[in-house]
């Protein structure tokens, strides 16, 4: 049996998942017409937006959830990030997993000087006389219940605005909110060249 594989930009407000018993929620079947058996590999949850992959491949799903595989996040946070919180973020934080403490393992985070070039939120962050913001990357090897969102506001940076930008190999670069391109495979150990998407 043949599978296939398909890269999306889930945009804001959509669930990673086909099926919702709560009505008026935005599904990955909207995107597009996907074949019977695709599912979504991991998760992003509905207000973060950004890189998804999905296949009808279970093992290939396995490996891509695995810790093997990095996935890299940019965070809009609040506030003009410090070096010594962003040190934090390295050397791993606690955080709260379903009423447990738990802490992160050490991760690769750094701030960036500029601002990623997304295209606006559907719905407005805030305004900006609420003071400043600054964007973080955060390269995870694990990945928990919004595990990006905890570990900034563990830091005292509460996360504004989350894209996954980056699965092993695999990255968003430019595609737009809501596109889906469909890939022969998942080119996604570290060590080989980036897959260029467009």
């Amino acid at each position: 049996m043949s599978h296939q594989h398909f890269i999306i930009h889930k945009p804001y407000g959509y669930l990673s998942q086909f099926v919702c018993e709560l009505k008026k929620k935005k599904l990955l079947g909207d995107l597009h017409d996907f074949p019977e058996g695709t599912m979504a590999i991991g998760r992003l949850d509905e207000e973060s937006e950004g890189l998804l992959l999905l296949t009808t491949d279970g093992k290939m799903s396995e490996l891509v959830r695995s810790k093997k595989i990095e996935k890299e996040y940019y965070a809009q946070v609040d506030g003009i990030i410090t070096d010594e919180a962003i040190a934090q973020l390295q050397q791993g934080v606690e955080i709260g997993i379903r009423d447990v403490k738990y802490q992160t393992t050490p991760c690769t985070a750094f701030k960036l000087e500029t601002a990623p070039e997304f295209a606006p939120r559907t719905r407005k962050i805030r305004d900006d006389r609420h003071g400043p913001t600054s964007w973080v990357s955060i390269t995870l090897t694990e990945g928990k219940n919004r595990q990006v969102r905890k570990m900034t506001a563990a830091v005292g940076f509460p996360t504004l605005r989350l894209f996954r930008v980056r699965i092993g190999a695999i990255y968003l670069h430019d595609l737009p909110p809501g596109a889906v391109i469909e890939l022969d495979s998942f080119y996604l150990p570290q060590q080989q060249e980036e897959v260029e998407l467009l």
